[in-house]
C-alpha cells in the first residue's frame, strides 16, 4: 500500500434525502460519496506516477473503477480482480462464477490504485494482492474506497476514503448499481460463518 496520509472528505451527511440509505441519523449518499472520491483520485492522479492504472475489486470496486476510468478520461479499461481464489474462506464461499479477474495491461512495473467498495477487516484486500501478485510484480499499490467502515483484522489502510465511519459487525453494508449506474448503499444484517 502506499504509504501516503488517509484522505477523507466529507459525504456523510445529516440530510433527509431519498436517495441515500438511512443509517440512524446517518444519510449515505452513494453519489455524493463518490463525487468525493473522484475528487480525491483526482488530486491523487495530479502528483501520481505516469501511466498508473486502476483496478477495482468485484463486483462493486470494479463498478466503481470503470466509472472512475472514464470520468478521469483514462485511456484503455480498468482492470478487474477477483479474491475468490486467494481467500481464506474459500472452502465455505466457493467460487462465484462472475468473479473473474481481467488486468488489461502489463502488472511488472505498473502504479496500481486499487479500488474497493467497502474497507472492512482487510481481508479480501489481502486475497486480492496475493491475486494482483499472480500477475506481477506492481510498482506500488496505492488503496482507494468508497467506504471505510472500520473493523480491521488485518494492517490494511487505505489511503483515499470519500467517507469513514464505524458500523457494529452485526451490519453489512454493500454497494448496488442500478441498471442506469445509478450507485447506492445498502445496509443489512451480516451473516458470520461459525
Amino acid at each position: 500500500m502506499s504509504s501516503s496520509s488517509p484522505a477523507t472528505a466529507p459525504a456523510a451527511t445529516n440530510s433527509s434525502s431519498q436517495e441515500g440509505m438511512q443509517l440512524g441519523a446517518l444519510q449515505l449518499d452513494a453519489e455524493a460519496m463518490y463525487l468525493t472520491l473522484l475528487k480525491a483520485v483526482r488530486a491523487w492522479a495530479a502528483t501520481a506516477p505516469d501511466g498508473f492504472r486502476l483496478v477495482g475489486i468485484t463486483s462493486g470496486g470494479a463498478w466503481l473503477a470503470q466509472r472512475l476510468q472514464a470520468d478521469l478520461g483514462l485511456p484503455g479499461a480498468a482492470g478487474v480482480i477477483s479474491s475468490a481464489m486467494h481467500r481464506d474462506d474459500f472452502a465455505s464461499r466457493g467460487l462465484a462464477s462472475t468473479a473473474q479477474t481481467s488486468l488489461p495491461f502489463e502488472v511488472n512495473g505498473t502504479h496500481v490504485l486499487l479500488v474497493d467498495d467497502v474497507l472492512y477487516t482487510g481481508r479480501t484486500i489481502r486475497a486480492v494482492l496475493n491475486e494482483l501478485f499472480d500477475y506481477g510484480r506492481p510498482a506500488s499499490v496505492t488503496l482507494a474506497v468508497l467506504v471505510d467502515r472500520g473493523g480491521r483484522e488485518l494492517p490494511v489502510e487505505a489511503a483515499l476514503a470519500a467517507a469513514r465511519l464505524s458500523l457494529p459487525a452485526s451490519q453489512k453494508l454493500a454497494l448496488a448499481r442500478r441498471e442506469d449506474g445509478q450507485l447506492s448503499l445498502l445496509v443489512g444484517h451480516a451473516q458470520r460463518s461459525a
